[in-house]
């Protein structure tokens, strides 16, 4: 007995912290510190812009807004309409559209808002398909049956054309959109949360809680969507990537967007008619959607294999 105790000692101060396994997991995949390292200034970009953005709506302020960029995304230069990429100045790297506006300045001035409509699709999809995935797994009978039938009613159509025929008539507005993708985009969500719940519910510390009368609320919360939210979080770190790719899709299609407000998806759109020539216009934004859109995948599947535990970290 005198010789175990310092062995069951050392065996708990070796124990494996999980967030420096994940981190290290990531730093040896070069694939997962490229996506980090897209996501991460993505994400750090939009944020400080959005601030700086909405510091600019305040009297005065106008000039805040584009303070951090290489110039005035709106300033109009006509002796620079279509001028193409070019090292003279900072704000010429990517060139500029007909106007002779910067490309590289709208599209830094328009990123915050494909991360705002990201974050908040994603966590009121959450929110919504915990709400209505765990009440189907855990209350079962005609509540099971009814959700899951709208669930598939939603499902069986592409996504975006649900977006278009509810955010159209609301005039497809930026916040049409915002609405319209968050109430099409639970239905995956509450089948994530259904199929956790019907796992987790037969734990026996579920069964337990409920024996000692624990509240419906902390039961909710505590126990059932806490220990099935892993998966999900594996889930949306992918999904961040397609709601940009399906926002950015819409404003290709003329929706969601307030001219003369940038967005990737519509630079992409007005530089279409100046193929092949002035290439520029549409292609930069075109890769910015991209390499965000990849840096999000590349940082979900990591994640799904941390979640999976199909990697030894």
């Amino acid at each position: 007995m005198i010789d175990e105790t310092p062995g069951i000692l050392k065996q708990k101060v070796k124990r494996k912290n999980p967030v420096l396994g994940y981190l290290r997991m990531f730093i040896k995949d070069k694939s997962a510190v490229i996506g980090l390292v897209i996501v991460g200034w993505f994400l750090l970009w939009s944020l400080i812009q959005g601030i700086m953005e909405f510091i600019a709506e305040l009297p005065g302020k106008a000039a805040w807004g584009y303070a951090l960029l290489p110039s005035n995304p709106f300033a109009v230069n006509f002796n620079y309409s279509l001028a193409a990429p070019s090292t003279k100045h900072l704000w010429l790297i990517f060139g500029t559209n007909e106007l002779g506006e910067s490309i590289l300045s709208r599209m830094l001035f328009s990123m915050p808002k494909d991360a705002s409509v990201a974050v908040i699709v994603v966590f009121s999809a959450i929110i919504i398909g915990a709400l209505l995935g765990i009440a189907s797994g855990y209350l079962g009978g005609w509540v099971e049956t009814i959700i899951m039938r709208l669930t598939d009613a939603f499902l069986s159509l592409p996504a975006i054309i649900l977006v278009i025929a509810i955010a159209i008539p609301l005039k497809a507005g930026f916040d049409a959109v915002i609405l319209a993708l968050s109430i099409v985009w639970w239905p995956t969500y509450a089948r994530f949360f259904r199929a956790q719940t019907l796992r987790v519910k037969e734990m026996d510390y579920v069964k337990a809680a409920k024996i000692n009368g624990v509240n419906p609320v902390s039961l909710f919360i505590k126990y059932l969507f806490l220990n099935s939210v892993d998966p999900v979080i594996a889930y949306a770190a992918l999904d961040f990537g397609n709601v940009i790719l399906t926002y950015a899709t819409l404003a290709f299609l003329g929706i969601g967007i307030t001219t003369p407000i940038p967005e990737l998806g519509a630079m992409a759109s007005n530089g279409l008619g100046y193929l092949p020539a002035d290439w520029w216009y549409s292609i930069f934004p075109s890769l910015a959607i991209l390499l965000i859109v990849v840096g999000f995948v590349l940082v979900g599947d990591r994640y799904q294999d941390i979640i999976n535990n199909r990697i030894d970290y």
